[in-house]
């Protein structure tokens, strides 16, 4: 999903919970002088040669919406990348039993590593620890496991960060004015990233005064979204904001606008497509933000995977392992930077 949700390697935020040392970030720490009282390791600047052969597996969701399958698409090309990676990659699936049979395939082939963004992080649980188990890497992306035993490390976008961003958009630009109306097409419901993503929203709302006036839920469609859209515009005859939690199933939102002739409100979307995207940066619709949800995840995982198995750290961190947790920014793309984000953005 896209929910579930794009390139940075601009500022992963170090979220350390597992961490069995403090994470130094920034320059590499042996000093000048020499002090050998310090505890700061030399940076390791060799990663990107090559190394032992690392075979990974990798599995994730069916690709039905465009960050879903720029998802997949990162991760074959970030392997694509090294001479020392095999990628075995399964097909996408929304079916949770044969995702879990995907990995059991993975675990019998006596694979180095698994790369899986789970279509339900609790139902994948127990066969990723099955995995970490039989001595295989297994890195978590996007919806999180239930245990912490079930993966090495967990690659994850701010979800609850989302919400925050979109929030904290809305505030500065209603400029203290606490009789706007917002409202909040979500994903599904069901899950804790589209809960994390509405809490982080009307936390950041409340902050200048304003709520959530009307809210419905979609499901990362374009199909649903439209259909959500077109429910919440009947509802509410006025609307100043209306923050869309996935780009994907903005299309069908912005079908639906269209279709009501709506034009009062601005919108912010969330995810980061290139659509959106070139939306913004023409200033022609309601679109006038976007929040970014990484698509490279799973790009992510594949390069700490490989770390992990030819026993590397990261380089630009003074820690000498692998962190258990990378959590990614949620910048606000807005018409004033947006080519910046463009250039690495995914189409719905």
């Amino acid at each position: 999903m896209s929910a579930f949700h794009h390139r940075r390697r601009r500022g992963l935020a170090i979220v350390g919970a597992f961490a069995a040392a403090t994470l130094v970030l920034g320059a590499c720490g042996n000093s000048s002088d020499g002090d050998s009282n310090s505890n700061v390791s030399k940076s390791n600047t060799d990663n990107d040669k090559p190394g032992k052969k690392v075979v990974i597996g990798f599995s994730a969701p069916a690709a039905d919406h465009g960050w879903m399958g720029a998802i997949t698409k990162n991760a074959v090309a970030q392997a694509k990348e090294y001479k020392d990676i095999s990628l075995k990659v399964a097909e996408g699936t929304n079916d949770v039993n044969l995702q879990i049979s995907q990995v059991e395939t993975f675990i019998n082939d006596k694979v180095d590593a698994i790369v899986l963004l789970p279509f339900d992080g609790a139902a994948m649980t127990s066969v990723a620890r099955k995995a970490m188990d039989a001595g295989i890497v297994v890195i978590n992306v996007d919806r999180e496991f239930d245990s912490p035993f079930a993966a090495r490390s967990t690659v994850l976008g701010d979800n609850y960060g989302m919400g925050v961003s979109a929030g904290t958009y809305v505030c500065d630009d209603a400029k203290g004015d606490k009789n706007k109306i917002v409202a909040e097409i979500a994903g599904i419901d069901s899950l804790p990233l589209t809960q994390d993503r509405s809490r982080g929203f009307a936390d950041a709302l409340k902050k200048c005064g304003l709520k959530v006036n009307n809210r419905v839920a979609a499901e990362f469609t374009v199909e649903s979204g439209e259909k959500a859209a077109s429910n919440l515009l009947q509802a509410a005859p006025k609307i100043d904001y209306l923050w869309n939690h996935d780009d994907d199933q903005g299309v069908g939102v912005l079908a639906a606008i269209k279709n009501a002739n709506r034009d009062e409100f601005t919108m912010i979307g969330g995810a980061g497509s290139a659509d959106v995207m070139e939306a913004i940066k023409a200033g022609n619709s309601v679109l006038k933000a976007t929040v970014v949800y990484p698509s490279t995840q799973a790009a992510d995982g594949i390069k700490l995977a490989r770390l992990l198995v030819q026993g590397k750290s990261m380089s630009d961190l003074s820690e000498i392992e692998v962190p258990r947790q990378l959590k990614l920014a949620a910048p606000v793309v807005t018409k004033d930077n947006v080519d910046t984000y463009l250039p690495s953005a995914f189409r719905s």
